[in-house]
């Protein structure tokens, strides 16, 4: 139950006259020994004090710096007017239990978003509320969970079939929904493995879980007949959207025979991530799923917006409020700033991948089909050099490393997507080194990065003797 406050004359008044009744209740009710008698505050001048955090800023990378190749992630630029769309006080001040006749311009954005997603993806409701790409995999899996059970079926329909190219999060969503995980093997070009996939499917399947193109960068150009497979068992099919940067504008999940998909707002739209947050993960459905959604939805009632509760089987609420608000507005802008040219975006995002994966071929083995999507992996195995030890030695250039040892299906594999974002001249810099790291001598490739404000950690060392908390020798510095 929450408590609106009353913010009168005579409240104001007590703080405008100084009076510091407030704290004083709040500092009495403090137990003695939480105290501090003193404050040890260092005596620094204000130029110093910029100095120093100036400094540390420098010392992080970001994608505003330079090119973010990792795999699977889709760090590409996210514009500034994005950040400034977010940031306008209006948004910034809206309490989550304001009354919707006062939000009629939030509500509508919430809405028109659901239907961009609705029709860039080719479903027919969409969700806004899960907070991340994991998230939104695991309230489609609920709504698998919910389907089959309002179906009678959840007793048999206790596995989930996920491809052993996956996302580790599926595996992880499925077992968290309550499902049994089904593995099944790639083939020689890196595509689902049909036959195992038909040996797989049984009448205990209740989904099938993969994203289109998968993390080896690969089109599955199977699809519609692995849709055939799983409906023809009665079973849905999921689209992880993690890769949805690949085929945006081109063509749809819905095309392509799946009836639930998650988005990753973050990646496919450009919004900050990485360090656990923020992101965004809205699930969007074919018709005969929309009961199943989370509530709220926003609807639309001849120009008036509103939160609607009334799904007949909702899985319920998977998220306080409506969702992760500052990501939607950044990713509502960069759709509408776009517009017409998302497709182009993902046509340059396949292009930059492929002209590095071509250029990269010359020394680093890329195994499975050729042609690539959005991303592509290689392996260091014919070098004799580590995938760990290439991805430190580029730090010292003033580059991030790849996503490196996934997917696993790879020996010494280096995930690595240049997104739309970048420049030829970022690419070919890139390259330029992943080429000298193969011409150093062993010693210097295994003691980098040596430029890098932490140099590299004993990773063994760090695992083996965990320090928990924070030392008690430092109270005293």
């Amino acid at each position: 139950m929450y408590r609106q406050a009353h913010y009168d004359e005579d409240f104001l008044n007590q703080f405008n006259t100084g009076n510091d009744f407030y704290m004083d209740d709040v500092e009495d009710s403090y137990p003695e020994q939480i105290k501090r008698k003193s404050l040890k505050l260092p005596d620094v001048r204000s130029v110093d004090v910029s100095r120093h955090f100036t400094r540390l800023s420098e010392m992080n990378y970001s994608v505003d710096l330079g090119m973010y190749p990792l795999g699977s992630c889709t760090m590409k630029f996210n514009p500034k007017y994005a950040d400034y769309v977010a940031s306008i006080p209006e948004f910034q001040s809206i309490h989550p239990l304001e009354d919707e006749s006062r939000i009629q311009g939030t509500l509508e954005i919430m809405y028109k978003l659901q239907q961009f997603l609705v029709k860039i993806s080719g479903m027919d409701y969409a969700t806004l509320q899960p907070s991340a790409g994991a998230h939104g995999e695991f309230t489609g899996i609920l709504i698998v969970r919910k389907y089959f059970e309002t179906c009678g079926e959840l007793d048999k329909r206790n596995e989930i079939i996920i491809p052993d190219s996956a996302h580790g999060t599926n595996p992880a969503s499925a077992a968290m929904a309550g499902f049994k995980v089904v593995e099944v093997p790639s083939n020689g070009d890196g595509l689902v493995d049909l036959d195992a996939l038909k040996a797989a499917v049984t009448p205990n399947t209740a989904a099938f879980m993969i994203t289109n193109p998968n993390t080896l960068g690969i089109f599955d150009d199977q699809i519609s007949e692995i849709a055939r497979i799983i409906h023809d068992n009665g079973s849905l099919l999921y689209y992880d959207g993690a890769n949805f940067n690949a085929i945006l504008g081109i063509t749809t999940p819905g095309i392509m025979g799946f009836d639930i998909v998650h988005f990753n707002l973050h990646k496919t739209f450009a919004t900050p991530h990485g360090g656990g947050g923020p992101g965004a993960g809205p699930v969007a459905v074919k018709s005969y799923l929309r009961d199943f959604l989370p509530v709220p939805i926003v609807v639309n009632d001849n120009g008036t917006y509103s939160l609607f509760y009334g799904l007949k089987n909702t899985i319920g609420k998977i998220s306080s409020y409506s969702g992760s608000f500052g990501v939607i507005l950044r990713a509502f802008s960069y759709a509408l700033k776009n517009g017409n040219n998302l497709s182009a975006n993902a046509k340059r995002a396949v292009m930059n991948s492929n002209y590095m994966a071509r250029k990269l071929s010359k020394f680093y083995e890329m195994p499975y089909k050729p042609l690539k999507k959005h991303e592509f992996v290689l392996s260091t195995g014919n070098t004799g050099r580590r995938a760990l030890d290439i991805s430190k030695f580029i730090l010292d250039y003033g580059i991030h490393s790849p996503t490196t040892y996934f997917p696993l299906i790879v020996k010494e594999a280096m995930m690595i997507e240049p997104t739309e974002s970048v420049t030829k001249k970022d690419m070919d810099y890139y390259i330029d080194v992943m080429e000298k790291a193969l011409s150093v001598p062993e010693d210097q490739l295994k003691n980098a990065p040596v430029n890098t404000s932490v140099n590299r950690i004993d990773e063994i060392g760090a695992a083996r003797n965990l320090i928990l908390k924070w030392p008690d020798t430092m109270e005293n510095d």
